[in-house]
């Protein structure tokens, strides 16, 4: 299961039934846990942590030091979940003295060329598209879906169940439940699809509308059209978790 062109070290813990490809390295202080497949010339590096079942592919670089000039050889981890598929030439950096780790969660996709910078958390469900990059200290919630060529602005944060146009750059939070577009990027409705496919009611999702068009078209400053969504709309956990994510947006929120 493990080549013996591949270099281990002596220090890594490595758990069962894993596969290591040709001319993959892996550090010490690196933990893999059981069941992993990780394909030829890939780099686990110094501070990773990987849990079960997840697809690692050729070119992969995890736990690399950050791209950050204030990190000073510090003691960070970065950790990956499980049943993830990491495709080719991703990148995981480790954290920084600011957080301490960079975390993925457990099912998500990872595809070609994604680059997750220092102290990122990224929850779980995800699918992030070819070539998208997301800087220092970002969150993204579970069952964001970004599309490729995305552009992610450090200390952003993505709201679950979003779906995020290809080719985007932001600088602000993106609420959940939305779609996300164009240039520059502004919401442009709710991911009304996405949140069918996740057994959302036609209720709810009516609900979900009705918040946002308060928010996003009445005219209203952010604190205004909170507090008539607080007072118009039925509350839910859905309901609850727009207003708390607007209301607690370091950068505020997309136009």
């Amino acid at each position: 299961m493990i080549s013996p062109l591949a270099y281990i070290h002596p220090e890594a813990i490595i758990g069962e039934n894993v596969e290591v490809g040709p001319f993959t390295f892996i550090d010490k202080n690196v933990v893999i846990g059981d069941n992993n497949v990780i394909m030829s010339n890939v780099n686990i590096l110094y501070g990773s942590r990987i849990g079960n079942g997840n697809q690692i592919f050729p070119g992969a670089v995890i736990g690399a030091v950050p791209q950050d000039l204030k990190f000073k050889g510090e003691e960070t981890t970065a950790e990956i979940g499980n049943n993830n598929t990491i495709r080719e030439n991703v990148t995981i950096n480790r954290g920084t003295a600011a957080k301490g780790r960079t975390i993925v969660g457990s099912n998500n996709l990872l595809m070609e060329g994604v680059h997750v910078a220092h102290d990122a958390l990224i929850g779980s469900g995800c699918i992030i598209g070819n070539s998208t990059k997301m800087a220092g200290e970002i969150i993204i919630d579970d069952n964001a879906i970004i599309s490729a060529n995305v552009l992610m602005h450090q200390f952003c944060r993505v709201g679950g169940y979003v779906m995020i146009q290809g080719g985007c750059r932001f600088s602000k939070d993106i609420p959940p439940f939305i779609i996300a577009g164009r240039e520059p990027i502004a919401y442009s409705g709710i991911n009304i699809v996405g949140l069918r496919r996740r057994g959302f009611s036609n209720e709810l999702i009516e609900n979900i509308h009705n918040a946002y068009r308060v928010i996003y078209n009445s005219g209203k400053n952010v604190t205004e059209a909170l507090e008539q969504v607080k007072q118009e709309i039925p509350t839910s956990p859905e309901i609850e978790y727009i207003i708390s994510f607007i209301e607690n947006s370091q950068r505020g929120i997309i136009r």
